[in-house]
């Protein structure tokens, strides 16, 4: 009798101390959203004064992708949740050139920023390249003439955005973020569950412990519906080309999706056993492997998305 008093105590302790510790970390998990950053600025004129409602536009490099943004009447702008990569820019106004920017890096340690001077209109365009890619243009010109779009290997198509696809992304990228919020808050009782797991056995019916791990697991599986049901509400964009951590990530949802489903199955067989005063047998014996392993593909599907590679 002591022995499973002093059990349930120490397990519920590690649980409110796994808890504890979670709601410590997770404010600042969900604050970051893996794998994106922010790009912001602000637009003058030669002057110094701002320039209020400029069109800011970026293009990712990497998969051709457009947004765009207007400066407030302080001049500023402000990009959220941009995947990490390097981006083109342009910056339009009314009586200005348009100023072109070969490259923009978002690494997401800390917001990108990006300051620009617009000159009065009148003069050609200009582009603003780097000194790196300055000197490794395809068709670079002299020092003395700016390059061009073509220089550059961009086509009038590649630089010019589609309202329709736009409105798709942002919709997409918006329904992800609380798909990944959602996960990260999943993790909680997921742990806690995990962890709680070994002391829920037990001849005793009723057990403190046992009792806790069943609760723990409905609130982890109820979480994890919510989860899913925004990664499948996300809309897919046509012909964009999904990359490594996205396919790994997509991977790791065949395996603890189906452990999702059958771990509680498997849950309330062994459940119903131990109440009896049995021991665990058949199927339900494959209960704390098939949860070690579901919980294992989420925390790796977390993972996937929270580094580039």
């Amino acid at each position: 009798m002591f022995r499973n008093r002093f059990g349930n105590r120490l397990g519920a302790l590690i649980c409110v101390l796994a808890i504890w510790l979670l709601l410590q970390l997770v404010p600042s998990l969900i604050a970051q959203t893996a794998g994106m950053g922010v790009l912001t600025g602000r637009v003058v004129d030669s002057s110094g004064n701002p320039v209020a409602n400029a069109t800011v536009t970026v293009t990712s490099v990497d998969d051709g992708r457009t947004r765009s943004a207007r400066t407030g009447t302080g001049g500023s702008y402000r990009f959220d949740d941009l995947p990490l990569g390097s981006y083109r820019m342009k910056l339009e106004a009314a009586g200005f050139q348009t100023l072109e920017i070969p490259s923009a890096t978002v690494d997401g340690t800390k917001a990108s920023v990006v300051d620009e001077k617009l000159q009065a209109a009148g003069a050609p365009t200009a582009i603003k390249p780097t000194l790196e890619q300055q000197d490794n243009l395809p068709n670079a010109p002299s020092s003395s003439t700016a390059p061009s779009l073509s220089d550059l290997g961009l086509t009038p198509e590649q630089t010019q955005g589609n309202a329709r696809e736009q409105a798709l992304l942002d919709k997409r990228t918006h329904i992800l973020k609380i798909h990944q919020r959602m996960g990260l808050i999943t993790t909680i009782p997921l742990i806690a569950t995990v962890i709680l797991g070994p002391g829920a056995g037990g001849k005793s019916e009723g057990t403190a412990t046992r009792d806790l791990h069943v609760a723990l697991g409905g609130l982890t599986g109820d979480l994890y519906g919510i989860t899913a049901y925004y990664a499948i509400r996300a809309p897919r964009i046509p012909g964009t080309k999904k990359r490594g951590p996205i396919k790994f990530h997509e991977a790791m949802a065949w395996i603890h999706g189906p452990g999702m489903i059958a771990t509680p199955i498997l849950g309330i067989m062994a459940f119903d056993q131990k109440n009896k005063g049995e021991k665990v047998r058949g199927a339900a014996s494959a209960h704390g492997p098939v949860a070690i392993v579901t919980a294992g593909a989420f925390g790796a599907a977390l993972l996937s998305v929270s580094f580039k590679f």
